[in-house]
């Protein structure tokens, strides 16, 4: 869990940061290069927590990459039985991991 949470706040700093800016990580600690243009850290935490709903708001969708048939076998599904028959072996993945 804080490996997820450092990974979180890296990619905030990241994203508030222009690409300019250096900073390094380590130990829990950041540190800038020029502390001027640093984000405060209330601004990191609200980014953080951002990146973080999006990340799970988007569970669904690793779920599904997982369980889909590869494309080889989504296509000898198509031939086969045609886009109705796919459509239902797609289906039963999509409402195993409905849309958040």
């Amino acid at each position: 869990m804080a490996m997820e949470i450092e990974n979180f706040k890296i990619r905030a700093i990241e994203a508030l940061v222009d690409g300019a800016t250096q900073w390094s990580f380590e130990d829990d600690v950041v540190t800038y290069a020029d502390k001027s243009k640093a984000p405060t850290d209330a601004q990191i935490a609200a980014k953080s927590k951002e990146l973080k709903d999006a990340w799970d708001a988007a569970q669904y969708q690793r779920d599904r990459a997982v369980e889909y048939p590869s494309i080889a076998d989504q296509l000898d599904d198509l031939y086969h039985n045609g886009i109705d028959g796919w459509k239902k072996t797609i289906k039963v993945v999509k409402d195993k991991h409905p849309k958040a």
